[in-house]
């Protein structure tokens, strides 16, 4: 296992999908009190937490994050950076979804890891839209992930395209809902 291989190959997945950013002007300079310099701040950041992360690679500090390297790509590339893990022996341990709903947005997160003494992992993470939650499943490359995607397309309804047996296992088979939905009623 390559650890700079999978971080190269993973970056570059992710920069294929980066849109080319137009210039971007100067803001005109404003003269304000410090207090209100301050406010403007504070709220530039909080608006800038909440918009959903953009894709990219993230190198993380594995004591505080769990993990060592957090990618996040566009839904067509989960394929891709699977062969590219699996091709350096890495392990899937798990396949989850997070419900964004004031984004619109249904997140895939697949946690990998190297069985080979050497401890690495690595996140990947894909955006959907909640009105047409397609991505292609990996399950031709890592046979576990077939539970995992069932149970995730069960929960919030993401729609594992190409996926062996989309079929609920969890829930009753006339199930027309999905529980972990944030806007679920019971």
């Amino acid at each position: 296992m390559d650890r700079a291989k999978i971080k190269r190959e993973l970056e570059n997945l992710a920069a294929e999908s980066l849109p080319a950013e137009p210039p971007q002007e100067e803001a005109p300079v404003e003269v304000q009190a410090e207090a209100e310099g301050e406010d403007k701040a504070k709220a530039k950041a909080k608006k800038e937490d909440d918009a959903p992360r953009k894709n990219g690679l993230i190198e993380t500090e594995y004591a505080k994050r769990g993990t060592h390297l957090d990618v996040q790509i566009n839904p067509d590339q989960v394929v891709k950076a699977a062969e590219i893990l699996d091709g350096e022996g890495m392990t899937l341990e798990m396949v989850t979804g997070v419900d964004w709903l004031k984004e619109g947005q249904l997140e895939v997160i697949y946690d990998y890891s190297y069985p080979g003494g050497q401890l690495f992992r690595v996140v990947v993470r894909a955006r959907v839209d909640r009105n047409n939650p397609d991505i292609p499943t990996v399950c031709h490359l890592y046979g576990g992930a077939n539970w995992h995607e069932r149970e995730t397309w069960e929960m919030l309804g993401i729609n594992f395209v190409g996926h062996p047996q989309l079929e609920h296992f969890l829930l009753p088979e006339d199930a027309d809902f999905y529980p972990l939905r944030k806007d679920f009623k019971s």
